[in-house]
């Protein structure tokens, strides 16, 4: 293959990969760690921390894990009323089995919190790992 083909062919390398941005492979930088019951254990015991509860205001109201405040990621003020938390603070957020509470740090982190931790498990896993339950 003569110079000029092999330039061609680099050229048209780079332009593709530079067209498409990010790659599969390149890491999703975020600030969000999706967290099991022994670390949320332990970070819920710092009282500066708030422990944030995105299930409905019926599930909440059945049983939650102790100091929560509840917010419904459901809720069409839900971000009306995140905007209104200190970014600089740190939330544990959790939800019945984790699907909501990915939803809400994801939202939340685009609006400028810094410090959010998702609890995996949820407060179904928190029942299961029998910790305590407030009502």
């Amino acid at each position: 293959m003569n110079t000029n083909v092999k330039f061609i062919l680099l050229l048209t390398s780079l332009v593709s990969l530079a067209s498409l941005g990010a790659r599969a492979e390149d890491p999703i930088v975020t600030k969000v760690k999706r967290i099991e019951v022994g670390e949320y254990d332990t970070l819920r015991a710092n009282t500066n921390n708030v422990i944030l509860d995105v299930r409905s205001a019926a599930e909440f109201e059945k049983g939650r894990i102790p100091g929560a405040v509840n917010i419904d990621i459901n809720s069409s003020k839900f971000s009306e009323t995140i905007s209104a938390l200190d970014t600089n603070k740190t939330y544990l957020v959790n939800c019945a089995v984790g699907m909501r509470s990915a939803k809400a740090c994801q939202k939340m982190e685009a609006m400028g919190f810094d410090h959010l931790y998702d609890f995996k498990p949820g407060f179904d896993g928190w029942k299961k790992a029998g910790k305590p339950v407030e009502k």
